[in-house]
Formats: C-alpha cells, structure tokens, sequence
C-alpha cells in the first residue's frame, strides 16, 4: 500500500501557525489568566515577540503551586518557565515527533524553520495527526 509520511508541516496546514506568547516579566497570574481565557496548555516565552526565550505549561503552574504555594501568583514567568526549549521542525514527521514527546516526556514543542518560530504543537496535535495519517494510509492501501 501507500504510506503517507505525515510531517509537522501538515499538523501546522490544519492547525495554522497561531501560537500564543507570554513575556518573561508578567506574572504567574497573568500566565493562568492568559491559559484560561484562550483555553490553551502552554506558551511561548518571548521578551520582544521573536526570540525564543523559554516555554511555559500549565504542569509548569501545578509544579510551582507544590513547590511555591501562594507566592507563585506573583512570582515571574522566567522564574518558572523551561529555559532550554528543545524545537522540531516543519520537515521532522509525525512519527519522529511523537517519538521525541514520548521519551523527553515533554507534550507542547515549539516549531522552527530557518531560525524562526513560526508554531507549537502539543501531543494532542501529534496524536491525532498519527491517526489521520494511519486512516488515509488505510484508505489508499
């Protein structure tokens, strides 16, 4: 049969290349605020809207609410945030993405092509875009 190699590209075409940033300065509850009025799991950490300086989840939230308790509501973004940010790119596919998420345990990864952030994805994203793939596979076997 034909195998169709599901690629990040092809998550981005549906998904499109909107992703959210925070600044490294708002606090903790701007952070929550800015998850609960976009109804997403993590951002972008940018000082100036290009450079990628960290990631954000709502685990990251959870984590500090254990370890910092109320002080976390005012704490800084950069004092919680996940400094180094692994990256895929819009070539990597599907499989190899799932894969990377899978074993680094990590489950929103930004996008990179040519140096530039041009999306996130989450293993939501991954996962169904797999099954698609396997669906399509199937179909034209």
């Amino acid at each position: 049969g034909v195998t169709m190699v599901m690629t990040v590209a092809n998550v981005l075409k549906i998904k499109g290349r909107i992703y959210t940033t925070v600044k490294p300065t708002e606090t903790l509850r701007e952070f929550a605020q800015h998850l609960k009025d976009d109804r997403i799991g993590a951002m972008v950490v940018t000082h100036d809207g290009d450079t990628l300086d960290g990631i954000i989840s709502e685990r990251d939230l959870a984590y500090g609410l254990a370890k910092y308790g109320e002080k976390l509501a005012d704490m800084k973004v950069s004092e919680l945030m996940t400094k180094v940010v692994l990256v895929c790119s819009p070539e990597d596919s599907i499989e190899e993405v799932m894969d990377f998420m899978t074993q680094r345990r990590i489950r929103h990864l930004p996008v990179k092509e040519d140096g530039e952030l041009i999306g996130i994805i989450s293993m939501s994203d991954v996962v169904k875009a797999h099954l698609t793939g396997r669906l399509m596979s199937a179909r034209l076997a």
